[in-house]
């Protein structure tokens, strides 16, 4: 216990954080390589799925559902996680979840068929949404401590580890058999996990900045006692409201992520008639804008504002999907592509960040699956909408959305200032 109090003593010296500590320092480097890790190993699986494919002789439609287990582990742990959070602490749950997911992508390649593939992805999934809860529970800790909106940086260096993995990936994919690459990432991770989670687990989380006790009446003597002032159900339930907001913007803008990870290409290739090379060009434009923008996010959120990030970041991302979408040549829905990316970049780390201060890993694990649940939806209604009518016309529903989500942010700012 002294020496817990010791950390906790330079982590907050005299009751308030302290932005410029080595020990802070130091936990957001191991916090973002936990984020690339995240990133890295999550793109290297996805692009060995056509060699797991194949190795179990999967159908297209066995395949999917066996992918499923990917989403079902992920949603079914993430509110499990933030009571995990809550009870033994985010760090040592992200050292865990970081350790799970290392190991559990070794093991597609020791399926052959897809119900076996579908049963060990769940193990995959749960790791999968395990860390992501975690971590970014204690990034809200950290960011708070910071007393900067570095939330942005944490996701951007997500966005490098996962275009890292999947140039790696395919560079390796002719040179290493997939249970060689996929063993090589276990390596990685645990690796990575030892190496960053030695510095998690030697620091408490800092202490988020208590809200002002409330003064009660006095007591016989003559000094008042100060007191916290119980939160009253009402309270409580603006709290959840407001949680439940911002993982509706989450979801808004996760479902146009998943939408142009899955449909960007066809759409370019079977509607502006681009070759394959460039059609596969696609979604990477939108990513490495997207990362582009989480790298600039501290800034614009500094100079901003969380609200305005989120309304002007909806707005343009709107604006660049319908361009995207109904552009007829090529190269304007390239460059749709990249101004959703840059709209998108900071939307879901803000608002995951935002519900985590409200609620802690709660908040956190309820807006985290609100936001996943919008990146599962978004291929498969793409898909009905392309059915009923066009795919340009189904991809303006990322749009919509992305509009929606900035409509939310804007009307409800009167309530997240007054919480606040």
């Amino acid at each position: 216990m002294p020496t817990l109090n010791k950390i906790r003593t330079a982590l907050t010296r005299g009751g308030h954080p302290v932005s410029d500590s080595p020990a802070l320092r130091r936990l957001r480097t191991a916090l973002t390589l936990f984020f690339a890790l995240d990133g890295f190993l999550f793109a290297g699986w996805v692009v060995r799925i056509p060699a797991i494919k194949e190795q179990t002789g999967a159908s297209a439609g066995g395949l999917g559902l066996a992918l499923l287990g990917v989403s079902a582990g992920a949603v079914a742990t993430m509110v499990a996680t933030g009571r995990l959070c809550r009870r033994f602490g985010s760090h040592p749950v992200t050292v865990a979840a970081a350790v799970l997911m290392s190991l559990g992508i070794a093991l597609p390649p020791l399926t052959h068929s897809a119900p076996a593939l579908g049963l060990v992805l769940l193990v995959f999934g749960a790791a999968y949404g395990g860390i992501n809860v975690a971590m970014n529970s204690a990034a809200v800790d950290l960011v708070a401590a910071l007393r900067r909106p570095v939330m942005p940086s944490f996701h951007a260096a997500f966005s490098v580890g996962g275009m890292l993995g999947a140039g790696l990936g395919g560079l390796l994919a002719g040179q290493l058999s997939v249970t060689r690459h996929l063993l090589l990432l276990t390596a990685t991770g645990l690796v990575v996990a030892a190496v960053a989670g030695r510095t998690l687990l030697s620091h408490p989380a800092p202490r988020p900045p208590e809200r002002r006790p409330a003064r009660t009446a006095p007591s016989s003597g003559n000094h008042p006692q100060e007191a916290q002032a119980p939160v009253s159900g009402r309270a409580k339930g603006r709290e959840r409201r407001l949680v439940a907001v911002f993982g509706l913007i989450a979801l808004c803008t996760a479902y146009g992520e998943g939408a142009l990870a899955d449909w960007g290409a066809l759409h370019l290739e079977q509607d502006l008639s681009a070759r394959p090379g460039l059609a596969a060009v696609g979604y990477s434009v939108f990513a490495l804008a997207m990362t582009v923008g989480r790298l600039t996010g501290t800034a614009l959120l500094e100079r901003l504002g969380q609200t305005r990030v989120l309304v002007l970041g909806g707005a343009t991302a709107a604006l660049g999907m319908l361009a995207g979408s109904l552009a007829p040549t090529v190269w304007g829905a390239l460059a749709g592509f990249a101004v959703t990316g840059l709209g998108l970049a900071n939307i879901f780390p803000v608002a995951i960040g935002r519900a985590g201060e409200l609620a802690g890993p709660g908040g956190v694990a309820a807006a985290s699956t609100f936001g996943y649940g919008g990146m599962l939806l978004g291929p498969p209604a793409i898909g009905f909408v392309a059915d009923w009518c066009s795919l340009p016309v189904a991809l303006t529903t990322v749009a919509g959305l992305a509009a929606t989500a900035s409509l939310i942010a804007y009307g409800t700012r009167r309530a997240v200032v007054r919480h606040g």
